[in-house]
């Protein structure tokens, strides 16, 4: 099989879909990588160690695109939509449930869309999503204490305190791997942490590993509401697989929170958990309503490519490996977790969370595959 790595054009996306090792793996397997020049740039690999790894390293997005099975970090943008043809495969962060646009213009193209963020094994976890889970649950803390600091419009408030001085508030709500990374890193730094959750197991294992700075809470309206207006900095950490996020902090609870409090919505790619939640990015990452600082970059973890590539492609590889060594309909009878992250099979929507939140036609899978 022909394996495409374009370069993604993402405002400020550095990361890579596949390092020299994936392609020298592939290559040894019999298929060949066609792999856009400077793509791995921003990740620290070089065009020279794509070729010498066995790779085809061509200049123009075109070319990379003409291959069966293309393999990105970021949905297809806009300008990479008429590269796209009937039957490629495409394997990526789709994210449908925030863009019925996107949505429809891969139903239109008729492509094989095989999602990260929905390949999930038997036991629920999602082994293509937790890595850039972890990176942007970190990465929430780190921007909410940058954006806290009173010259970008914060309330000038470390999050840690001093001696004397009380910490800053972190609420964060959703336990999972975000609300999970973010409450270490926050409560490393000294702040007052709370974490809620609709799971009482969940609420008892955080519990049982959290330090002492960090509180767990049942997530419902009551104690969300009043966690918000005590907030210095509200991470949103709250993921349903393969839909929209539900909205669970309300423009009117915005209006209680204090003055220069920070939010980061790391469900932004998903809608967002935060009524006032609106995707920006890493040229122009903010914006306030209610004299509130909102973060809400779509690809967060895109500006720690060294680190993010690397954790994402140990992820993926063996997932594209089975792609290509089997096609995209034999790995998905072959293995659940593959079939689970087919969402667009040929312009019809086999997943049927996306076609219940768009009103669209869905088909079973099982239909599809034969």
């Amino acid at each position: 099989m022909i394996i495409g790595a374009p370069k993604e054009i993402k405002d400020h996306e550095y990361r890579v879909s596949l390092l020299p090792f994936g392609v020298e793996l592939l290559v040894k397997a019999g298929h060949q990588v066609i792999v856009q020049s400077r793509a791995g740039e921003g990740s620290g690999a070089t065009d020279d160690e794509y070729a010498r790894a066995g790779a085809k390293v061509v200049k123009t997005a075109k070319e990379a695109f003409a291959a069966d099975l293309i393999i990105k970090v970021k949905e297809p943008q806009p300008v990479e939509y008429p590269m796209l043809r009937p039957g490629q495969v495409i394997f990526t962060y789709f994210h449908f449930a925030a863009s019925r646009d996107l949505t429809v213009a891969m139903l239109e193209s008729k492509i094989v869309a095989i999602a990260y963020e929905t390949i999930a094994l038997d036991n629920g976890t999602l082994p293509l999503l937790t890595p850039m889970s972890e990176v942007a649950g970190r990465m929430a803390v780190h921007q909410g204490a940058k954006f806290l600091e009173e010259p970008l419009m914060g309330r000038g408030i470390l999050l840690a305190g001093v001696p004397g001085v009380e910490p800053a508030k972190v609420v964060i709500i959703g336990g999972g791997i975000v609300g999970t990374n973010a409450a270490k890193m926050a409560a490393g730094l000294g702040a007052d942490v709370t974490i809620l959750d609709i799971s009482l197991p969940r609420l008892r294992y955080l519990d049982d590993i959290m330090p002492p700075n960090v509180k767990t809470m049942m997530s419902n309206p009551w104690n969300i509401r009043r966690m918000v207006k005590e907030a210095d900095l509200l991470i949103g950490a709250v993921l349903v697989t393969g839909d929209k996020a539900p909205i669970l902090v309300t423009e009117e609870m915005v209006r209680t929170m204090k003055k220069g409090a920070v939010i980061v919505d790391v469900a932004v790619d998903q809608g967002g958990c935060i009524e006032t939640t609106r995707p920006t990015t890493h040229s122009d990452p903010t914006y306030i309503v209610h004299d509130v600082v909102h973060y809400c970059v779509a690809n967060m973890p895109g500006a720690l490519a060294r680190t993010s590539t690397y954790a994402l492609c140990n992820a993926t590889f063996p997932y594209l490996l089975e792609l290509a060594n089997k096609g995209y309909k034999q790995a998905a009878r072959d293995n659940r977790a593959i079939a689970r992250g087919l969402n667009i099979v040929e312009g019809r929507i086999v997943f049927r969370e996306i076609a219940q939140l768009f009103g669209l036609p869905y088909v079973e899978l099982q239909k599809v595959l034969g």
